[in-house]
């Protein structure tokens, strides 16, 4: 039996492996409720992709295009799967100028890639977290954390750190604003990186310390 063995070139770092600066997105929604299904598809549904480029699996969805539009249909489709009193998690893996990535599976819309926020934008509940950042192929990488991680605590959306993360708090509009902040500004600096985060709504009494 042939084996799909993986085959990258020379990848290296400061050489995107695309041209057409794509962000993107891989994430998951996991609602602690035994309707979790409908409420995963019914979210990911309301959500307007004319400006990303998107595919969802057994695993996980992805999104890719511009990177205003990416955080807004990210957004899009973690605050359409609320629900009062159901606890929830966000998973999140963003990157943007991986030399492995292909000028491909893309959208760059540029007119008005923020299509869901007007219906978006009055959705708002606390959430808590937790990213770490990975700025790739730069000597200062710990200097560009540390502006963006004060600049989140200038914010008050960083509410404290530990070990392998920095802690997130707030309303999710105010989260999901610092979370683009982050991609945006550390995109500028470095030729590649990766943001993991992890957002919770309705975290269950006893579990928020």
């Amino acid at each position: 039996m042939s084996k799909n063995y993986v085959n990258y070139g020379k990848c290296s770092a400061g050489k995107p492996g695309s041209t057409m600066g794509i962000t993107g997105a891989r994430f998951n929604l996991s609602p602690m409720s035994d309707d979790f299904v409908a409420i995963i598809l019914d979210a990911i549904k309301q959500v307007d992709l004319s400006k990303v480029w998107a595919e969802t699996d057994h695993i996980s969805t992805v999104y890719r295009g511009k990177e205003e539009a990416v955080f807004d249909a990210l957004k899009a489709a973690y605050v359409y799967a609320h629900r009062e009193g159901v606890h929830m998690t966000l998973e999140a893996t963003v990157s943007k100028g991986c030399p492995g990535d292909s000028d491909s599976d893309y959208t760059l819309a540029l007119e008005n890639p923020r299509v869901n926020k007007e219906q978006t934008q009055d959705i708002d509940f606390p959430v808590i977290g937790k990213f770490a950042l990975y700025p790739m192929g730069s000597d200062n990488y710990m200097g560009t954390i540390e502006k963006v991680v004060n600049e989140g605590i200038d914010r008050g959306v960083v509410t404290g750190s530990g070990h392998y993360g920095t802690n997130l708090g707030g309303s999710v509009q105010d989260v999901f604003d610092y979370l683009e902040y982050v991609s945006n500004t550390v995109g500028k600096e470095v030729s590649h990186y990766v943001s993991q985060f992890t957002l919770l709504c309705n975290v269950p009494e006893g579990e928020v310390k």
